[in-house]
């Protein structure tokens, strides 16, 4: 394979939901950092090749140079994904469960709890990729970050017993400088109520106010780190980072039975990688065990299709983001 020899172009074609494009963004970011990868972002929007053109191929984008690798995200871009694998006749990668049999593509990556089957090419990981990286030493500071969802399927929710959480938390560390943010999910009422009892040490900040540089500068600042269980993407950034990670006291939606997201909250907690609200003092200020999942991923897709390059060492680097549309 020639492209091998050299740093391969790298297509990432995403639907543009936030979610799908940070674990994209997360791989990216370490193919290049490890091979020196040219990555080219492409929004395939709600254009679905037909079935036909999945097996005959299409090019999404002939202004670009043609790829060595093509990786897709979210289930509206799967038969992109076919159709551009056809045309370029390069491997294929799917970061989730696909729509259909494994074997149409070349290499899938996807979370334990969706239980994957054990097939060569398929990689289970502990949760989805996200792009946080780890942090070098736990700040100096004593700063905690709290991190707040909302309603789910898998968790109940309930605003005065989460508050009573985050209260507990500031009074029992009056020392400690806290930051809280919520999200999309979380109930309007949540921070109206927290506003009216916020501790002079806790900050608030609406999710609406940050960019996406934002969770990661904050982890990187914080010594600990406290997230709500529906979040499980913010768990396995704060895990990824390397910050001791808590997790809020949230009954299961369906008391008696565990389903997928809550057993792998559950190994999390089992793997001492997580600590409950119950056993809040057990939470120490060092680093946890490493979870750096988009890196593991990208050296097994580098060592499956490219095994003549040679992986850097360095720890980082940015992928490119040049768009087609």
């Amino acid at each position: 394979m020639t492209a091998a020899m050299s740093a391969p172009c790298v297509w990432l074609l995403t639907d543009d939901k936030p979610g799908h494009r940070n674990q994209l963004r997360g791989l990216a970011d370490r193919l290049s950092a490890l091979s020196g990868a040219q990555i080219r972002w492409i929004s395939v929007g709600e254009n679905k090749p037909s079935l036909w053109r999945c097996w005959r191929g299409v090019n999404l984008a002939p202004e670009l140079p043609a790829p060595a690798l093509v990786i897709a995200a979210g289930s509206g871009t799967q038969r992109s994904l076919l159709a551009t694998g056809r045309e370029f006749g390069c491997p294929t990668v799917l970061l989730m469960k696909p729509n259909f049999p494994y074997s149409w593509v070349d290499a899938a990556i996807v979370p334990a709890h969706d239980r994957p089957p054990l097939r060569g090419n398929v990689l289970v990981t502990r949760g989805v990729l996200n792009a946080v990286s780890p942090v070098a030493e736990l700040a100096a500071d004593p700063h905690g970050l709290l991190l707040i969802g909302g309603v789910s399927k898998h968790f109940g929710w309930s605003n005065a017993a989460l508050i009573e959480q985050i209260l507990a938390l500031c009074n029992e560390a009056p020392s400690w400088r806290w930051t809280l943010t919520d999200s999309r999910r979380t109930p309007p009422e949540f921070m109206d109520a927290l506003v009216a009892r916020a501790p002079a040490n806790l900050e608030l900040v609406a999710h609406a106010t940050t960019g996406p540089e934002w969770l990661p500068v904050q982890l990187g600042a914080s010594r600990r780190v406290w997230v709500t269980p529906d979040s499980v993407s913010m768990v396995y950034e704060a895990l990824t980072a390397g910050v001791p990670t808590g997790l809020f006291d949230l009954p299961a939606a369906e008391p008696g039975r565990r389903g997928r997201i809550v057993s792998g909250l559950q190994e999390l907690i089992e793997a001492g990688l997580a600590t409950t609200f119950a056993r809040r003092l057990e939470l120490r200020d060092d680093r946890r065990p490493q979870l750096w999942e988009a890196d593991r991923a990208s050296r097994w897709l580098l060592q499956r299709f490219f095994p003549k390059i040679t992986m850097k060492s360095g720890n980082s680097g940015e992928a490119g983001d040049v768009q087609s549309e």
